[in-house]
């Protein structure tokens, strides 16, 4: 495997789940947490830590189906990008909606794994950026978000 492709997979698993310096990633930022945690809300209006769990798992769907040319409509919730949920839910529930954002992103990393180092400069169909460049930006998005998370946590806690 080309060295540039190794380094973009070891970018987004640093992002989500693997160890790094820069502490919790999003996999790390949701350790823990309950199913009333995950559909808690900072404010009328603001997004539950579920919501910002589904919207990670559509953009890493996003992101692979954009680099392998698929077609839009196959992730496993209807709609896109915010998928506003209801303020309680199971643990089973969560517990499905962290699966489904632990699936998306092995599939994401396959994905990245099968390209070539020539895919990473190319843009893909529809897009204005290149391949190399949107991977990237899906690792600064779990970084984001992981954030967003911790802040959360601190607030709920208050």
């Amino acid at each position: 495997m080309d060295g540039e492709i190794r380094l973009l997979l070891k970018l987004i698993d640093e992002a989500y789940s693997t160890k790094s310096w820069h502490g919790p990633n999003l996999r790390g930022s949701l350790r823990g947490l309950t199913a009333r945690d995950a559909a808690w809300r900072p404010g009328r209006g603001r997004h539950s830590i579920r919501e910002i769990t589904l919207h990670a798992a559509y953009w890493k769907y996003a992101v692979r189906r954009r680099l392998l040319g698929e077609k839009r409509g196959s992730f496993s919730l209807k709609g896109s990008n915010w998928f506003v949920r209801p303020s309680s839910m199971s643990a089973k529930a969560w517990g499905a909606d962290i699966a489904l954002l632990e699936s998306e992103h092995r599939a994401l990393r396959q994905a990245v794994a099968g390209l070539d180092r020539s895919d990473l400069r190319t843009k893909p169909s529809g897009s204005m950026i290149a391949s190399g460049h949107i991977i990237r930006g899906i690792a600064a998005h779990d970084l984001y978000h992981a954030g967003q998370i911790q802040l959360m946590k601190r607030l709920m806690r208050r």
